[in-house]
């Protein structure tokens, strides 16, 4: 398959970095495959900002693929990362989970009436199951397996043997101690970055330190399974380490060599995996990116395990129409999952591909998603009649197929506004929808709600889920007499115009120019007089008609488009209703 782009400009930042990490691994590993990596931890619901950890290595890797390598794209699930704190807004838990706080997150129970075995797995699966719809392509990594196993207990020696060094790096960056008075709002730089760390695949833990000395490595209790651990005293040669548990006073001497309970510090941890796996690219936030950060400091302990760092783009953070930012402990923030309900991979794909990681952008949940998809099918009409920008065809490319092939699609993308103004009137009944879509084109009339589909579902999820009821859409059962009987002779002028050009304007294009052109006709003007040939009054006039149809048809000032309205209303009940 060719690339998306045939070389690298200004604004196709993926080709750009594609060209860049296959140059690095030519360098570092020539003929082997290309490794970029994604860390996520499944410490609550993984969310949409975290998905930008997963797309930004996926869009690269998968551009790479395009040119004929061979390309490998880790997913590290940190589920082997403590259990920090009781998440907000998830159900099927309550304030009892908080007593396991400590334990790796595969240790603690999933939310009650899961089907999952424990914490990590439940809040894995959503994911999984997203980025299988998203067409992401990934060697899934559990951490839990990996120390468990003891797949890393090379590194793990080689880093305690080391660890004067590891903790020369990072005295040069630990935050001093606060004085005793600071303004309010005011956080070291170590707890910023621990709280916006949560949910983006970095651990919170402390780098080690305690009173007997620096140890890169975190014992889970064998007590109480939990981290409220302290190394006591370790021998390299003969890797006896001990440790005491603060939680449950347990203590015990083991043999680090043959001992698989416990992890590195998340600081040693990182830049070890970058060296194991040999990842020529990882993006991280902007939290991993401050002074004294993960990434900062990683590029410095990878040398101690023979590597280096990745390159690593930041990437900012990703919002929603009007909500801050993210934090997947704190629960209740949208998931992939639930973007996914509303709105079809490839516009979700279409977001994260069309911005630079250093951009931050907001994924809509409320009527901005009506314009993100007329922009969508703008950009699909630029792009089959070959007008499109170089920069915004190859965002269209890298959302609408991948390397394995193109992501399945709606066989007819009618609007959706269209679809979910349908939808809302309808109440999602079959036959009325067929008759309402059939109608938008009567010349080529719809023979199968199948053919709107997956959209159509979208759209219907979005009205039925994110559209509160009080903006919800229903018709008038009787006509409104009250409201009929006080119009003036120029309004029901305008009613009956409208009433008897219903049946030869049939069809979203007929009603269209019929609603809008009823006011123009009134004024003394031609209906099809373009807006530079009329005067401003006329859209005053236009936008009174507008809110006067609704009131006679569903009771509001507002609501869905006047010709998909009538459209759904029928022409039958329009007339009952417009009857002056």
């Amino acid at each position: 398959m060719p690339t998306v782009a045939q070389s690298s400009t200004e604004t196709d930042w993926v080709s750009r970095f594609a060209d860049e990490v296959i140059a690095d691994s030519e360098r570092r590993a020539p003929g082997k495959p290309v490794v970029v990596a994604s860390g996520l931890s499944p410490s609550g619901p993984i969310h949409l900002g975290n998905l930008r950890e997963v797309m930004t290595p996926h869009l690269v890797a998968d551009e790479i693929r395009r040119r004929g390598y061979e390309v490998r794209h880790l997913i590290s699930w940190d589920d082997y990362d403590r259990y920090r704190k009781v998440p907000n807004g998830v159900p099927g838990i309550d304030e009892s989970w908080a007593e396991h706080i400590g334990r790796p997150l595969t240790s603690v129970p999933a939310p009650a009436g899961s089907a999952h075995p424990n914490w990590a797995e439940h809040f894995k699966a959503a994911m999984t199951e997203a980025l299988a719809e998203l067409g992401v392509e990934y060697d899934g990594i559990s951490q839990t397996k990996q120390y468990t196993s003891g797949v890393y207990r090379e590194q793990i020696l080689h880093a305690m043997k080391h660890r004067g060094d590891i903790d020369a790096i990072l005295e040069q960056y630990r935050t001093k101690k606060a004085p005793a008075k600071k303004q309010q709002g005011q956080k070291p730089v170590d707890e910023a970055e621990l709280e916006a760390a949560e949910g983006s695949g970095a651990a919170a833990e402390d780098d080690g330190t305690g009173s007997a000395g620096y140890f890169p490595y975190k014992p889970y209790c064998g007590g109480c399974d939990k981290d409220f651990t302290v190394v006591s005293a370790y021998d390299d040669e003969s890797t006896e380490l001990t440790y005491t548990c603060s939680a449950c006073g347990f203590a015990e001497t083991v043999r680090l060599s043959e001992f698989n309970r416990g992890k590195l510090v998340w600081k040693v941890d990182w830049p070890m995996r970058w060296a194991y796996e040999g990842v020529i690219f990882e993006p991280s936030g902007v939290d991993h990116s401050s002074p004294g950060s993960s990434f900062q400091v990683g590029g410095q302990i990878v040398s101690i395990f023979g590597g280096e760092q990745p390159i690593g783009p930041m990437y900012a953070f990703v919002g929603i129409s009007g909500m801050a930012k993210m934090s997947s402990s704190k629960g209740g923030v949208p998931t992939p999952g639930d973007a996914l309900k509303i709105m079809e991979p490839q516009l979700l794909r279409w977001l994260y591909a069309r911005r630079r990681p250093n951009q931050s952008f907001k994924i809509a949940f409320d009527q901005e998603i009506q314009r993100l998809y007329d922009e969508w099918d703008k950009l699909e009409a630029k792009v089959a009649d070959g007008s499109a920008l170089p920069a915004d065809a190859a965002a269209h490319a890298r959302a609408a197929r991948t390397a394995a092939g193109e992501l399945p699609r709606t066989p007819r993308p009618m609007p959706y506004r269209t679809l979910a103004s349908v939808v809302d009137i309808t109440a999602g009944h079959d036959e009325q929808t067929v008759r309402i879509l059939s109608d938008l084109d009567p010349a080529n009339p719809l023979s199968s709600l199948d053919e709107v589909r997956p959209r159509l579902d979208k759209a219907e999820a979005w009205i039925n889920t994110q559209v509160p009821a009080d903006q919800r859409t229903v018709v008038r059962e009787t006509p409104d007499t009250e409201l009929l009987g006080t119009l003036d002779e120029a309004a029901r002028e305008s009613l009956r115009l409208l009433v008897d050009g219903l049946d030869d304007h049939w069809s979203l294009d007929g009603l269209t120019h019929l609603v809008y052109g009823v006011p123009k006709v009134q004024a003394g003007f031609s209906a099809d007089a373009t807006p530079k040939e009329l005067p401003p009054e006329i859209k005053t006039a236009q936008r009174t008609f507008f809110a006067l149809l609704y009131h006679l048809l569903v009771g509001r000032d507002t609501g869905p488009r006047l010709p998909t309205l009538l459209l759904a209303v029928g022409a039958d009940r329009v007339r009952k209703l417009l009857a002056a």
